[in-house]
């Protein structure tokens, strides 16, 4: 049903571009003006109150990842390898409705994550397998039913035509298979529907692939809990009436665990499928022996009225249904980092498997349709009743449906990764508001999981959670996706006229035709009955998508290194205050007096003991001793303008960045060399997901060398003219403040960019 588009997390990394040959001479020249003012980088070094090499981080590959876990901690900077990381998030609200709120929320949510570190699991192929196979291996469980709720209105003769179609369907998933086994070849890293689209098609295709995306990831929510619950009031008919409160009752769970940020093991997502697979497995087997041992006796006549004449549009409404249980094919190829070296060619090994098991049980379960002679019947689905009549009502029909219901939601949670991975990715690329490439204090990008529950939950009540009402629009989105993803890779392979290209295009070409003709087919004979809605959610999306790339383009070039726009410290600066050295120890200061270059003898604590309120007990200006600290996101006007404030402070001043990788570090120093060095700058790598933690951990070791300074974190700040621009900026400063409150002798202030 969905796929995880994406060839590789988004990361900070992305948030610090290749500057061009001409952004970077205007680099260059701006540093030539701040050097006329900004005094000697020398004098900037020497009036440092405190050493900002405090520590670093672990590399991913020294990080012991628990084995039933995908969370791990990591020691903070400098410290003790056994201490963790201080959590981003505050520990207590400051008013009695905030501190009943927060205590709620750590309630449902858990305990903020003290770490920072999102290690991705590595699976076998025989835990890969199920894990990203659910989605496709769970539409079995409608996808037939779907397409004889169609034919049966037909009547028998509407019924005869389900094995030609099956047929057709099955080759389809063969065809569909063998291409992306060709996609994992050419995207060894993965590459989604949108990734590969936009790389091979260009940006709008790439839109409208991902547009696709995030209306069938909104749909897989909504179907596969529908089929599920479904699943469930067939063994328990008295539930049906309860259908609605039950599916968001339902959702809600899930947007709770997964914000949470709940990533069970392994082998935990494996044996929902494993048991589904084989319970099927049975129902089919046992059903298609008895049928044998009895001679294959002729079918009972189904005694059904039709309603409509065999036409083509019923027969083409029948094929687009049954089509669905393509949906999910398409997972292993986005997810080949996931696998064990190499990773490859073990994803393509668990893709063949899949095709393989996905072929076996769709066929099985036609064939055993056609020889019971079952077809739709209300409040019980078509694979509860071909369990009634293999197994009867025992413990064997109730572990099949309770592995049914269990795959179904399975894969619905699959939808709550994947949503919010592709947000993120449109974020990283401008077509989507910032705040969706965050991470919460669950390490789970909160804000996609929040709007995908929403969206699901919205739909899910419009259609009474029906899965016949809303296969119609299912099936647009998945072979919209498809399609593009199959036509971009027809592209790559004619520019790239790689080895076996000829025969990795024709594949490609096979299922692009294929998902093609079942978009156009779907978008046709089921607009009336829905496929308009996702039609207009995905042209909606692409517009919305321009549009807020439009807003940052306007915003990058008013941010864009220009000479003479970039603002210097306002005068020569000769001297800057350093502030008197206190030695101090864990929570009581050194009553030695120290005398500073800079300024008179300075004695601190030396006439009492130091209680945690004393620390902020300074009572005339003498007695503050400053330290600026600048988070330097990327050098841009925003960025050189706080700098340009902290320096004309007169005050110490050191620049923070956060790097992912070393590479984006050396990358970092490279510009600040170019620039002129003029401030200090110390670069923090942390390969971990997320900046807020880190940050106030670095910020949180300075203090440690030095408790009396009171240490001021400037921020540049976007503000743009209109309101609802706002929701397109990042709130570092507010998250920032919110992380400090608690600290004491902590200021976070802002220097607004108007743009």
């Amino acid at each position: 049903m969905t796929e995880e588009r994406s060839t590789r997390p988004p990361a900070p990394s992305d948030l610090l571009p290749d500057l061009t040959p001409g952004q970077l001479r205007a680099l260059h020249q701006i540093g030539r003006e701040w050097g006329q003012v900004a005094g000697e980088p020398k004098e900037w070094r020497r009036a440092l109150p405190v050493d900002p090499t405090v520590g670093s981080y672990p590399a991913r590959h020294q990080v012991r990842q628990p084995r039933y876990e995908r969370f791990v901690t990591v020691s903070e900077l400098g410290g003790d390898p056994r201490t963790t990381l201080a959590s981003a998030a505050a520990d207590e609200a400051s008013t009695p409705a905030g501190r009943a709120g927060y205590r709620l929320r750590r309630v449902l949510l858990g305990p903020a994550l003290k770490s920072t570190a999102l290690v991705r699991e590595r699976m076998r192929k025989l835990v890969a397998l199920p894990v990203l196979s659910s989605d496709a291996l769970s539409s079995v469980a409608y996808g037939p039913e779907a397409m004889l709720t169609i034919l049966v209105i037909g009547g028998v003769a509407g019924l005869s035509l389900s094995l030609p179609i099956a047929l057709v369907i099955m080759l389809m998933m063969l065809a569909v298979g063998l291409s992306y086994r060709q996609t994992i070849r050419a995207y060894p890293n993965g590459g989604g529907s949108y990734i590969v689209a936009s790389h091979n098609l260009g940006r709008a295709p790439g839109l409208l692939a991902a547009g696709g995306l995030i209306v069938d990831y909104v749909l897989t929510v909504a179907v596969s809990i529908a089929a599920g619950i479904a699943a469930i009031t067939s063994a328990l008919p008295a539930l049906s009436g309860a259908t609605v409160p039950i599916g968001l009752g339902v959702i809600a769970l899930l947007l709770a665990g997964n914000l949470r940020g709940v990533r069970q093991a392994g082998i935990l997502f494996a044996a929902p499928t494993y048991v589904f697979v084989l319970s099927v497995g049975a129902v089919i087997v046992v059903g298609l022996v008895d049928a044998a041992l009895r001679g294959f006796p002729p079918a009972p006549t189904p005694q059904v009225n039709a309603t409509t004449g065999v036409t083509l549009f019923l027969i083409l409404r029948a094929f687009t249904s049954g089509a669905t249980a393509l949906t999910g094919i398409e997972a292993i190829t986005n997810a080949v980092p996931a696998f064990r070296p190499v990773e490859w060619r073990n994803a393509r090994t668990a893709l063949t498997w899949m095709i393989g098991t996905l072929l076996a049980l769709f066929g099985g379960l036609m064939a055993l349709i056609l020889v019971t002679g079952t077809i739709p019947a209300p409040g019980e689905t078509v694979l509860s009743q071909l369990a009634r009549h293999s197994f009867g009502t025992g413990a064997m029909y109730v572990l099949v449906q309770a592995s049914t219901a269990a795959i179904l939601l399975l894969a619905a949670n699959t939808a709550y990764n994947d949503f919010p991975r592709v947000l993120s990715l449109l974020a990283r690329d401008h077509h989507a508001p910032r705040g969706f490439m965050r991470m919460g204090d669950r390490l789970a990008y909160s804000n996609g999981i929040l709007l995908l529950s929403v969206a699901a939950a919205l739909i899910f009540v419009s259609f009474g959670g029906d899965t016949t009402s809303l296969i119609p629009l299912y099936a647009v989105g998945v072979f919209l996706a498809f399609t593009l993803s199959q036509a971009g890779m027809v592209v790559h392979w004619w520019r790239s006229r790689a080895r076996h290209w000829r025969t990795s295009l024709a594949f490609n070409a096979t299922g692009a035709v294929m998902c093609g003709a079942v978009f156009v087919t779907a978008a046709i004979v089921k607009f009336s009955a829905g496929a308009w809605v996702a039609l207009l959610a995905v042209a909606a999306f692409v517009v919305l998508a321009l549009r807020i790339r439009v807003h940052y383009d306007a915003v990058g070039r008013a941010l864009r290194l220009r000479p003479h726009a970039a603002p210097a410290p306002g005068g020569p600066i000769s001297v800057v205050r350093r502030p008197p050295d206190a030695r101090t120890t864990t929570g009581r200061p050194d009553a030695e007096a120290t005398v500073d270059e800079a300024g008179p003898e300075t004695r601190v604590g030396a006439s009492r003991a130091e209680g945690p309120g004393d620390q902020e007990a300074e009572e005339t200006p003498e007695e503050v001793h400053h330290l600026s600290v600048v988070p330097v996101e990327t050098l841009d006007l925003a960025n050189i303008r706080a700098l340009a404030y902290a320096a004309s402070l007169r005050q110490p001043v050191l620049a923070v960045h956060l790097s992912p990788s070393e590479e984006e570090a050396e990358r970092m120093r490279g510009y600040w060399l170019h620039w002129g060095d003029h401030l200090p700058l110390e670069v923090v790598v942390c390969p971990y997901r997320t900046i807020i933690a880190p940050l106030v951990n670095y910020i949180e070791a300075l203090r440690e060398q030095r408790s009396d300074l009171t240490i001021t974190v400037i921020l540049p700040e976007v503000v743009p003219r209109r309101w609802w621009h706002r929701v397109l900026h990042d709130r570092m400063a507010f998250r920032l403040r919110h992380a400090l409150r608690e600290r004491p002798k902590i200021v976070v202030t802002t220097v607004p960019f108007h743009v």
